[in-house]
């Protein structure tokens, strides 16, 4: 255990003095369901479920404005060994003109006890941002600008990533992701700049009534991104009949203040939810509010079939 501390502390003290590439923004700010999927935002929650989980995420923030953000979302983790865990995540999202494409692969090592599982986590990425050729049509835009011309090839990155997650006594979850704690850029023309040390930092606890069937899960989500204001979400999520059926509500304060509903099904192994999301700031009048949609699978891990057999 301590050797593992050691090297995590290690990693972000190595991460904090040669991460001197600024990207544009982190892309793990889009998601609002991270409360429900952790492993979209933090490699320690990779395999933390125990079974093998693939996931879709959609996210239209600001829909019915022209060229609002979109971003789409595959993810897959399970346990690959004995306390080991891998994950694969690949996105693309688009705001404006501006495109980004990332590849994700992430590796994770459990400790677990009677009272308490903890996972470490390791995610390395690729990142791609790229002006697409509509930029160009702009007549405010000087097409030989060689910034421009620079960005439509595309600035690339690769970046790694530290997160630990976990959950004391079946109850209470915690977790801590530092993103982009490594940044190198592909490009030798790449603007440098002071990147921004970002950081996750979630807890929650879970009541259960089994007299009334329902379950209460109140979380709360600090986060800061490179480029992107602190902002805190505070979410209650609430299932009901066995847990087939989700209600939720979130509160994000900070630098985008928004109110989010949630509701969701279980059926077999189906996961289905749809959050809807309104903002307090002026802009929301400009348009329909942010829709976001995830479905996952959850397979039961082949430790657990060959048990039962």
């Amino acid at each position: 255990m301590k050797k593992i501390i050691f090297l995590a502390l290690s990693f972000i003290l190595i991460g904090m003095s040669m991460n001197a590439q600024s990207r544009y923004f982190d892309e793990r700010y889009t998601y609002t369901h991270n409360y429900l999927y952790p492993v979209l935002v933090n490699p320690g929650a990779t395999g933390s479920t125990g079974e093998h989980q693939v996931v879709f995420n959609y996210r239209n923030k600001w829909s019915g404005f022209e060229k609002s953000p979109k971003t789409f979302t595959f993810s897959y983790d399970g346990n690959v060994g004995n306390r080991l865990g891998f994950g694969a995540l690949l996105l693309n999202d688009s705001y404006g003109d501006l495109g980004t494409t990332k590849g994700q692969l992430s590796f994770s090592y459990t400790i677990d006890s009677p009272t308490n599982k903890v996972g470490f986590g390791l995610s390395t990425e690729y990142i791609r941002h790229r002006l697409s050729g509509s930029a160009i049509t702009n007549p405010f835009i000087n097409i030989d600008d060689p910034v421009l011309l620079q960005r439509l090839d595309g600035n690339s990155f690769f970046d790694a990533s530290f997160g630990v997650y976990g959950l004391y006594d079946n109850k209470i979850s915690y977790g801590i992701a530092f993103p982009s704690l490594i940044s190198s850029s592909i490009n030798e023309d790449a603007p440098e700049g002071d990147s921004e040390f970002g950081f996750i930092l979630n807890l929650g606890y879970k009541f259960e009534s089994k007299e009334n069937d329902i379950v209460a899960e109140p979380s709360i989500f600090i986060k800061q991104f490179m480029n992107v204001p602190l902002h805190i979400d505070l979410n209650i999520r609430l299932k009901f009949l066995d847990e087939r059926l989700t209600g939720g509500v979130s509160y994000t304060i900070g630098a985008d203040e928004r109110l989010g509903f949630l509701i969701g099904t279980k059926v077999n192994t189906l996961n289905f939810y749809y959050g809807y999301n309104v903002s307090r700031h002026e802009f929301q009048q400009y348009n329909n509010g942010s829709h976001e949609l995830t479905v996952a699978f959850n397979i039961a891990s082949f430790d657990s079939k060959a048990d039962e057999k």
